[in-house]
């Protein structure tokens, strides 16, 4: 509930910015098709899976298992929020290499709104690691709470990275945030052309430690990577 909460917030925060809601116009039907089929995928078919396919898988093969993960509720926290993150920034870095044709639709989008979030191919989410990190943890805490706050408040960042409601480079939460928490300014420059920059997730710290990282506090002029594919192969086969 607090990820459409958020997810609902940041698209009445985008609409109440932009008063004649023209981002929503600026979309064609196609991209309106990617968009929502993307979020229909995250937002309902994924969590389904991890439930009632992955979890369960877990706890077919590896019974004795469960449970075997003693944590604090910080440190089931950390466990999901830095640790997790510092994984999905190496699977992101792969997906921009060896697995680019899954991950080359997610940047078609040519403006930064919640909407697109988790414009994708249908099947690229089984390249991210998040379908199948999640339930083994899930499956082997003895408290997921922890853990489980991480992964909320991870989907909620990558909702409001993805949208256009950046802080102003001034304000005191821009001055707060900006030294370790990717922002949407961060991520805009991700989307923009040529990428190879601003990989992480949650923290700046990987892309620092990496070289990777790309700092500007203002958002890139234009986004978007340019394909011939056609819907279906966006959708289905994006060879």
């Amino acid at each position: 509930m607090a990820i459409f909460a958020a997810f609902v917030t940041l698209l009445l925060l985008t609409v109440a910015r932009d008063r004649r809601s023209n981002f929503l116009w600026q979309k064609n039907r196609e991209d309106w098709l990617l968009d929502m089929s993307g979020l229909l995928v995250q937002g309902v078919v994924i969590p389904a899976l991890q439930l009632l396919l992955v979890y369960q898988l877990y706890q077919w093969f590896l019974p004795t298992w469960k449970g075997v993960l003693e944590l604090s509720l910080g440190l089931g926290f950390l466990l999901s929020f830095v640790f997790v993150d510092y994984l999905y920034y190496w699977n992101h870095r792969l997906l921009h290499h060896r697995f680019w044709p899954w991950h080359q639709v997610h940047h078609t989008v040519t403006q930064m709104d919640v909407l697109g979030t988790s414009r994708n191919t249908l099947w690229s989410s089984f390249f991210i690691l998040y379908l199948w990190i999640h339930p083994l943890f899930l499956f082997l805490l003895q408290q997921p709470a922890g853990y489980v706050l991480g992964v909320t408040l991870t989907a909620i960042l990558d909702l409001w990275r993805h949208s256009a409601i950046a802080p102003a480079p001034q304000s005191l939460i821009y001055c707060w945030l900006s030294p370790w928490l990717v922002l949407p300014q961060d991520h805009a420059w991700h989307h923009a052309q040529p990428q190879g920059c601003n990989y992480g997730a949650n923290l700046k710290l990987w892309d620092q430690l990496h070289g990777t990282y790309y700092e500007c506090d203002r958002a890139p002029e234009n986004l978007g990577t340019q394909t011939n594919l056609t819907l279906s192969q966006k959708l289905f086969w994006p060879f």
